[in-house]
Protein backbone atom coordinates (compact mmCIF):
# COMPACT_ATOMS: atom_id res chain seq x y z
CA UNK A 1 0.00 0.00 0.00
CA UNK A 2 1.13 3.24 -1.25
CA UNK A 3 -0.05 7.03 -0.37
CA UNK A 4 -1.44 6.69 -4.00
CA UNK A 5 -3.65 4.03 -2.68
CA UNK A 6 -5.79 6.54 0.03
CA UNK A 7 -6.64 10.00 0.07
CA UNK A 8 -8.15 11.83 2.80
CA UNK A 9 -11.59 12.76 2.47
CA UNK A 10 -13.16 16.19 3.31
CA UNK A 11 -14.66 14.28 6.70
CA UNK A 12 -10.82 13.39 7.60
CA UNK A 13 -10.07 17.36 7.00
CA UNK A 14 -12.78 18.31 9.27
CA UNK A 15 -12.06 15.74 11.84
CA UNK A 16 -8.63 17.02 11.82
CA UNK A 17 -9.48 20.70 11.67
CA UNK A 18 -12.21 20.00 14.52
CA UNK A 19 -9.15 18.38 16.92
CA UNK A 20 -6.68 20.59 16.50
CA UNK A 21 -8.79 23.58 17.33
CA UNK A 22 -9.97 21.89 20.47
CA UNK A 23 -6.01 21.27 21.59
CA UNK A 24 -5.67 25.06 20.66
CA UNK A 25 -7.70 26.33 23.49
CA UNK A 26 -6.49 28.04 26.47
CA UNK A 27 -6.83 26.39 29.93
CA UNK A 28 -4.54 26.91 32.33
CA UNK A 29 -5.84 23.34 34.48
CA UNK A 30 -4.33 21.32 31.21
CA UNK A 31 -0.98 22.52 29.36
CA UNK A 32 -0.97 24.91 27.01
CA UNK A 33 -2.49 24.94 22.97
CA UNK A 34 -0.16 22.36 21.43
CA UNK A 35 1.84 23.91 18.91
CA UNK A 36 0.72 25.08 15.24
CA UNK A 37 0.97 22.33 12.52
CA UNK A 38 1.64 23.16 8.93
CA UNK A 39 -0.03 22.50 6.05
CA UNK A 40 2.17 18.99 5.69
CA UNK A 41 1.28 18.05 9.25
CA UNK A 42 -2.02 18.47 8.74
CA UNK A 43 -2.44 16.71 5.18
CA UNK A 44 -0.14 13.72 7.61
CA UNK A 45 -3.10 13.38 10.51
CA UNK A 46 -5.77 13.58 7.69
CA UNK A 47 -3.94 10.81 5.75
CA UNK A 48 -4.31 8.45 9.40
CA UNK A 49 -8.30 8.18 8.46
CA UNK A 50 -8.17 6.47 5.28
CA UNK A 51 -4.97 4.02 6.12
CA UNK A 52 -6.52 2.92 9.04
CA UNK A 53 -9.82 2.40 7.34
CA UNK A 54 -7.53 0.21 4.86
CA UNK A 55 -5.55 -1.50 7.27
CA UNK A 56 -8.70 -2.22 9.71
CA UNK A 57 -10.20 -3.99 6.90
CA UNK A 58 -7.65 -6.42 6.50
CA UNK A 59 -5.92 -6.67 10.48
CA UNK A 60 -8.31 -5.46 12.83
CA UNK A 61 -6.10 -3.36 14.73
CA UNK A 62 -8.88 -0.94 15.97
CA UNK A 63 -12.69 -2.05 17.45
CA UNK A 64 -15.21 -1.08 14.68
CA UNK A 65 -16.93 1.34 17.23
CA UNK A 66 -13.79 2.73 17.64
CA UNK A 67 -13.39 3.52 14.15
CA UNK A 68 -16.37 5.02 13.81
CA UNK A 69 -14.91 7.92 16.11
CA UNK A 70 -11.70 7.24 15.09
CA UNK A 71 -10.03 11.02 15.12
CA UNK A 72 -11.73 11.82 18.62
CA UNK A 73 -10.48 8.50 20.39
CA UNK A 74 -7.46 7.67 18.72
CA UNK A 75 -5.72 11.10 16.98
CA UNK A 76 -7.10 13.44 19.41
CA UNK A 77 -6.55 11.03 22.63
CA UNK A 78 -2.97 10.86 21.09
CA UNK A 79 -2.09 14.72 20.44
CA UNK A 80 -3.15 15.63 24.00
CA UNK A 81 -0.06 14.19 25.69
CA UNK A 82 1.09 17.71 23.28
CA UNK A 83 -0.84 19.95 25.58
CA UNK A 84 2.11 19.10 28.77
CA UNK A 85 4.82 17.76 26.34
CA UNK A 86 7.41 19.80 24.25
CA UNK A 87 10.25 17.03 22.86
CA UNK A 88 13.59 19.05 22.47
CA UNK A 89 15.49 18.18 19.24
CA UNK A 90 16.52 14.36 19.10
CA UNK A 91 14.62 13.38 22.47
CA UNK A 92 14.47 9.36 22.08
CA UNK A 93 10.75 8.43 23.23
CA UNK A 94 9.36 4.96 23.18
CA UNK A 95 5.37 4.21 23.38
CA UNK A 96 4.70 0.52 24.82
CA UNK A 97 2.12 -1.37 23.74
CA UNK A 98 1.53 1.32 20.77
CA UNK A 99 -1.17 -1.47 18.92
CA UNK A 100 -1.68 0.19 15.65
CA UNK A 101 0.41 3.36 16.61
CA UNK A 102 -1.15 5.28 19.08
CA UNK A 103 0.23 7.36 21.03
CA UNK A 104 2.91 7.28 18.74
CA UNK A 105 2.15 8.12 15.57
CA UNK A 106 0.17 11.08 15.88
CA UNK A 107 2.74 12.57 17.94
CA UNK A 108 5.50 11.45 15.83
CA UNK A 109 3.37 14.17 13.30
CA UNK A 110 3.60 17.10 15.31
CA UNK A 111 7.25 16.57 16.88
CA UNK A 112 9.31 15.50 13.44
CA UNK A 113 12.28 16.69 15.51
CA UNK A 114 11.81 13.76 18.25
CA UNK A 115 12.42 10.13 17.81
CA UNK A 116 9.46 7.81 18.31
CA UNK A 117 10.21 3.87 18.70
CA UNK A 118 6.62 2.41 18.57
CA UNK A 119 6.34 -1.34 20.18
CA UNK A 120 4.04 -3.68 20.57
CA UNK A 121 4.48 -7.96 21.21
CA UNK A 122 2.00 -8.44 18.77
CA UNK A 123 3.10 -8.67 15.45
CA UNK A 124 0.57 -8.06 12.92
CA UNK A 125 -0.12 -4.66 14.91
CA UNK A 126 3.81 -3.72 14.04
CA UNK A 127 2.81 -4.59 10.39
CA UNK A 128 0.26 -1.80 10.35
CA UNK A 129 2.57 0.78 11.96
CA UNK A 130 5.64 0.29 9.78
CA UNK A 131 3.12 -0.02 6.93
CA UNK A 132 1.45 3.67 7.86
CA UNK A 133 4.67 5.20 8.83
CA UNK A 134 6.00 3.91 5.47
CA UNK A 135 2.75 5.40 3.89
CA UNK A 136 3.33 9.20 5.27
CA UNK A 137 7.17 9.68 4.95
CA UNK A 138 7.93 9.64 9.03
CA UNK A 139 11.35 9.09 9.10
CA UNK A 140 11.29 9.45 12.43
CA UNK A 141 8.81 6.20 13.93
CA UNK A 142 9.89 3.11 13.98
CA UNK A 143 8.10 0.23 14.74
CA UNK A 144 9.63 -3.03 16.65
CA UNK A 145 7.93 -6.18 17.73
CA UNK A 146 9.26 -6.87 21.60
CA UNK A 147 8.09 -6.34 24.82
CA UNK A 148 9.49 -3.17 26.51
CA UNK A 149 11.27 -5.40 28.96
CA UNK A 150 13.41 -6.84 26.10
CA UNK A 151 14.67 -3.27 25.18
CA UNK A 152 17.33 -3.09 27.24
CA UNK A 153 20.18 -3.24 24.82
CA UNK A 154 18.94 -0.08 23.03
CA UNK A 155 20.32 3.41 23.82
CA UNK A 156 17.82 4.95 27.10
CA UNK A 157 14.68 6.81 26.19
CA UNK A 158 14.06 10.18 27.43
CA UNK A 159 10.18 9.55 28.06
CA UNK A 160 8.00 6.15 27.60
CA UNK A 161 3.88 6.75 26.20
CA UNK A 162 1.72 4.45 26.82
CA UNK A 163 -2.02 3.97 26.79
CA UNK A 164 -3.27 1.84 29.72
CA UNK A 165 -1.25 -1.36 29.07
CA UNK A 166 -1.72 -2.79 32.87
CA UNK A 167 -1.66 -1.47 36.12
CA UNK A 168 1.15 1.64 36.75
CA UNK A 169 3.40 0.08 39.71
CA UNK A 170 4.13 -2.89 36.63
CA UNK A 171 4.43 -0.43 33.76
CA UNK A 172 6.71 1.12 35.90
CA UNK A 173 8.70 -1.68 36.89
CA UNK A 174 8.92 -2.64 33.09
CA UNK A 175 10.02 0.47 31.55
CA UNK A 176 12.42 1.90 34.75
CA UNK A 177 15.95 0.60 33.06
CA UNK A 178 14.93 2.22 30.12
CA UNK A 179 14.88 5.65 31.04
CA UNK A 180 18.07 8.13 30.63
CA UNK A 181 19.31 10.39 33.77
CA UNK A 182 19.73 13.51 31.69
CA UNK A 183 16.91 15.97 32.22
CA UNK A 184 16.71 18.36 28.93
CA UNK A 185 13.15 18.71 28.56
CA UNK A 186 10.22 20.93 29.78
CA UNK A 187 9.20 18.00 31.96
CA UNK A 188 11.33 15.46 33.95
CA UNK A 189 12.46 12.43 31.90
CA UNK A 190 9.86 9.86 32.78
CA UNK A 191 6.57 8.26 32.26
CA UNK A 192 3.72 9.70 30.27
CA UNK A 193 0.49 7.78 30.52
CA UNK A 194 -3.64 8.21 29.27
CA UNK A 195 -5.54 6.53 31.23
CA UNK A 196 -9.31 6.53 32.57
CA UNK A 197 -11.41 6.38 36.06
CA UNK A 198 -10.60 6.60 39.24
CA UNK A 199 -6.59 5.93 39.84
CA UNK A 200 -6.20 6.31 43.35
CA UNK A 201 -5.89 2.85 44.22
CA UNK A 202 -3.82 2.03 41.61
CA UNK A 203 -1.65 4.79 42.10
CA UNK A 204 -1.16 4.58 46.01
CA UNK A 205 1.85 2.74 45.45
CA UNK A 206 4.10 4.43 43.18
CA UNK A 207 6.49 6.35 45.39
CA UNK A 208 7.61 8.87 42.90
CA UNK A 209 6.42 12.04 41.89
CA UNK A 210 2.71 11.59 39.58
CA UNK A 211 1.42 14.85 37.64
CA UNK A 212 -2.65 14.45 36.86
CA UNK A 213 -4.48 16.05 34.15
CA UNK A 214 -7.99 15.65 33.28
CA UNK A 215 -8.61 15.68 29.50
CA UNK A 216 -12.15 16.63 30.13
CA UNK A 217 -11.18 20.21 31.08
CA UNK A 218 -10.16 20.85 27.31
CA UNK A 219 -11.69 17.75 25.37
CA UNK A 220 -15.52 18.37 25.63
CA UNK A 221 -16.80 14.87 24.40
CA UNK A 222 -18.25 12.66 26.93
CA UNK A 223 -15.68 9.93 25.75
CA UNK A 224 -13.42 12.28 27.90
CA UNK A 225 -15.03 12.51 31.03
CA UNK A 226 -12.72 10.10 32.86
CA UNK A 227 -9.92 9.94 31.00
CA UNK A 228 -6.56 11.50 32.54
CA UNK A 229 -3.06 11.96 31.51
CA UNK A 230 -0.34 11.11 33.67
CA UNK A 231 3.20 12.09 34.13
CA UNK A 232 5.49 9.84 36.34
CA UNK A 233 9.11 11.10 36.58
CA UNK A 234 11.34 8.56 36.88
Amino acid sequence: MSNSDVAPTDQDFRGVDALLKNLSVECHDFGTPIPPCSEVQRQQLAMLGPLFREWNAQINVISRKDMDAFFTRHVLHSLSVARVFRPEPGARILDVGTGGGFPGLPLAILFPQAEFTLCDSIGKKIKVVKAVAEALDLKNAKGVWARAEALTDRPLFDFVLSRAVTKMPTFLDWVRPLIADDHEHGLPNGVLYLKGGDLKAELSPVREKVLEWSLSDVLKDPWFETKKLLHVAL
